[in-house]
């Protein structure tokens, strides 16, 4: 997939005035898509999603919802508060994503597919790419990482970008060094999250905002040229 490197900053924290205080600093750092992280979709909803869209009108806004049923409200909801990334579930029910990128047509929002959990990363991207989807997430849960420690989404980088022709991205668990490695291997869509800058146990910042920003600007540097 022939897409410009860009970097994705999860914001992984449960309160809507810690989550724009790390927006701010990341936007000034370069970051071009600022991520709804799942407690934080689940502390303020679509507050935090209206706020970010708000402050910030020309950033992607991503709305980790890891949506699993009612692909097409959810999606709807999402785009119609400003989101302009929704990530929809592969083990959903196949209605669940079609609903996703019915309503990402109707509105104007693009569909991720995160494949978490499927054994097979190959096979499920090159489904999640028929089904109609914009992105797949090749991800390696909180959970998942934390109890099968061996496992990280850099082992099926290259093979899932192989596969399918539309944008893949790598997250879960990474080094820096592996995230900013990750467009070279056709990853282009870069995240920093946790365990990076977000605690990877608590959901707060694991960096003082100063340390965020170096680390933001050094990644943004290094992704971006």
């Amino acid at each position: 997939m022939n897409m410009k490197p860009l970097v994705q900053i999860s914001l992984d924290l449960e309160t809507l005035p810690e989550a724009l205080e790390v927006a701010a600093v990341a936007v000034a750092a370069g970051v071009d898509y600022l991520e709804v992280g799942t407690p934080l979709i689940l502390g303020e909803g679509l507050h935090a999603v209206r706020a970010l869209r708000e402050r910030y009108p020309d950033k992607g806004i991503v709305a980790d919802i890891k949506c699993m049923d009612g692909g097409y409200p959810e999606t709807a909801m999402m785009a119609k508060a400003g989101a302009t990334h929704v990530v929809v579930m592969s083990v959903a029910h196949d209605g669940t994503v079609k609903g996703a990128v019915k309503a990402g047509k109707e509105f104007g929002i693009k569909v991720m597919a995160d494949i978490m959990l499927v054994a097979d990363k190959v096979a499920e991207a090159k489904r999640m790419e028929a089904l109609g989807v914009d992105y797949i997430v090749l991800h390696t849960g909180f959970d998942e990482r934390h109890e099968e420690t061996w496992k990280t989404p850099m082992t099926d980088i290259e093979a899932v970008a192989k596969a399918v022709s539309i944008p893949v991205q790598a997250v879960g668990g990474l080094s820096l060094e592996q995230a900013m490695e990750a467009p070279k291997l056709g990853a282009p869509l870069v995240v920093v999250g946790a365990p990076l800058v977000i605690d990877d146990k608590n959901f707060r910042g694991a960096a003082s905002l100063e340390q965020l920003g170096e680390i933001l600007r050094r990644v943004v540097k290094e992704v971006k040229g």
